[in-house]
Order: C-alpha cells, then structure tokens, then sequence
C-alpha cells in the first residue's frame, strides 16, 4: 500500500466523518463535523505541495533541492481560521442552547428525546 492511498484515504474518512457529524441535529455534533471537515482541508492541503524532508524551504542553488513554504504556510493561516470558526460556533451553539432550553439544532424542543437536565 503507498502512502499516497493511504493520505487519499485519511482525507477521505475525515470528509466522510465530517460531513456526517455536520448533518447531525446536535450542535455538539455540528461543531465536531466542522472540526472534522476543517482537519480534512489542512491534510489536503499539506499533501498538495510536495513533501521534502530535509530541505530549506528557501530556493537553493538546484530548483528541485528545495522544500515548498506555500502549503505549510496556507496551512498554519487555516488553523488560525478554524480555531476562530470553532470558537464562533461554539459560542453561537452555547447561546442557542441558552435561550431554547435544548441543544437541537433547529432548535425544536419536542425533538429532543433525551434532554440534558
């Protein structure tokens, strides 16, 4: 098995994962999909650019004896991006829980079978 399956299949299950969990009724659930989803993009994205261990990631005197910085630094801007989506959403999913009493999403009360005393 190469590694490029099995990185195909990585993002593919955090997709999966992701888009599951999103289309839950639970905030809880959402927020961990959106995670999930977010996590798939950075994987994606730091496998786009072709890995190289052991090299500057500066131009060097031979153009292929050089490691890429563009993926590891969309990367690093995409987890700053998420932390704030998450921390929005989870401020926004506790603040729906807060005036309607469940923590469903459409905020649907009698949808609730087992709800948090």
């Amino acid at each position: 098995m190469s590694l490029e399956f099995l990185i195909a299949s990585a993002i593919g299950v955090l997709v999966a994962g992701g888009v599951y969990l999103a289309l839950r009724a639970r905030t809880f659930q959402v927020v961990l999909g959106l995670t999930l989803l977010s996590y798939a993009i950075n994987l994606f994205l730091f496998a786009s650019g072709r890995l190289i261990v052991d090299r500057p990631p500066l131009y060097a005197k031979d153009v292929a004896d050089y490691a890429d910085p563009l993926p590891q630094a969309l990367v690093l801007t995409a987890i700053v991006i998420t932390f704030g989506m998450t921390a929005l959403t989870v401020i926004l999913s506790l603040r729906s829980f807060l005036e309607s009493g469940t923590d469903q999403v459409d905020g649907d009360a009698a949808l609730d079978e087992d709800r948090i005393l």
